[in-house]
């Protein structure tokens, strides 16, 4: 079995599939990195972690009996049945046609149900297209009609592990180094010149001067493209004031989910992290670009339409103070057409692909790891 890792965002991902057929005798995983344009740490991250990786160059000339991706770059490549996912909170990204030139479209297309990304030359290029939602299976029949057949709607298996790590939220938040008596606030951007980090870089700066340190802690998510675009020293020196003064900074390679876990609130954009907070009940501000950046229907349009949008003007604590949950159910129903079931339907598909009988009961989804950084000043 392949495992095609084209980022670290996507490696993640892949890595909580992965462990639910890995410990099969019969299987022997090995990865690779295709090239891409945020690739830069990928290999590194997987030796560190014991993965077998294979030279892209030599993984497109062997056959394997299974490919699991979550990007769409080089599929028409590879010499196996292919499953491909989402690598975030679903298709809730809408892009633009590649060549494309004059008026946009009435209705964008989604990313990632679009012919342009599966298909070639009229042929579907993946053996299974995993899917969060019934909503996805509706724009996969709009899009990329001749999909529609290989469509698995599966859930969201990152969704499931963050409910699983709930009873965690203590253990993650002393290991974060946040008292009992503190608050703890996440930054979360994704990247590009719309997600938070590109478009307001003095909001981090803002936020920390803002909070007292007695009251609150603040820890910032920045999407692995940030790191791997401008570099891991460049990013920490654009932020070295705030970690002098306390910012908690996970790394790209780090599991971010226990820091959500851990979060009273969460300030973000339309990236998926903010979309997973709102749905686990945490307490949420956005600054995002708007819901034309976003899928109509999804989770990220329901967060983004419903959550109060962070007014750099006004005091932050004060926001914080008032600001409203979103409906927390509503997003949730978004989000996954089957909660808690995605690592069972996952296991289903890829033992399918592979013509193997499967073997035992699939395990529960478990807690993601503790996480491992604390801020620099309590460190």
């Amino acid at each position: 079995m392949l495992i095609v890792a084209h980022t670290i965002a996507s490696c993640h991902r892949l890595l909580d599939v992965v462990e639910l057929l890995e410990e099969d005798p019969r299987i022997q995983t090995v990865f690779t990195v295709p090239p891409d344009a945020f690739n830069r740490g990928v290999a590194r991250h997987l030796h560190r972690i014991g993965a077998l990786v294979l030279p892209w160059p030599q993984a497109v000339r062997e056959e394997f009996d299974l490919a699991l991706t979550a990007a769409y770059g080089g599929l028409a490549d590879l010499h196996a049945p292919v499953l491909v996912m989402a690598h975030g909170a679903g298709h809730g990204k809408t892009t633009r046609p590649s060549g494309r030139r004059g008026p946009a479209l009435a209705t964008a297309p989604v990313y990632g149900l679009d012919p342009q990304r599966l298909t070639r030359n009229g042929e579907v290029l993946p053996s299974a297209i995993a899917l969060s939602h019934e909503h996805e299976l509706d724009i996969l029949r709009r899009q990329c009609p001749e999909a529609v057949p290989v469509a698995v709607v599966a859930g969201d298996p990152c969704f499931d592990r963050l409910v699983a790590s709930l009873p965690e939220r203590g253990r993650y938040r002393r290991a974060l180094g946040v008292d009992d008596d503190q608050e703890l606030v996440v930054v979360s951007s994704t990247w590009g010149r719309t997600g938070l980090f590109g478009n307001r870089p003095d909001l981090l700066p803002l936020v920390m001067d803002q909070l007292p340190r007695e009251r609150f802690r603040v820890a910032a998510l920045l999407h692995p493209a940030v790191w791997c675009a401008h570099g891991h020293r460049q990013v920490r020196a654009w932020l070295r004031s705030c970690r002098e003064a306390g910012l908690i900074l996970p790394g790209p390679e780090d599991d971010w989910r226990s820091v959500v876990v851990a979060a009273d609130h969460v300030i973000g954009d339309h990236g998926s992290v903010t979309t997973y907070a709102a749905a686990l009940g945490r307490k949420v501000l956005h600054l995002a670009p708007g819901l034309s950046a976003v899928t109509a229907g999804s989770a990220q349009e329901t967060v983004i339409g419903a959550a109060e949008r962070l007014d750099p003007r006004r005091p932050v604590p004060d926001q914080l103070r008032s600001v409203r949950p979103v409906d927390q159910a509503a997003v949730v129903a978004r989000l996954t057409s089957r909660p808690g079931r995605a690592g069972t339907l996952l296991r289903q598909t890829m033992y399918r692909l592979l013509r193997l009988d499967e073997p035992g009961r699939h395990r529960q989804p478990a807690p993601v790891p503790e996480p491992r950084v604390r801020s620099e000043r309590s460190s």
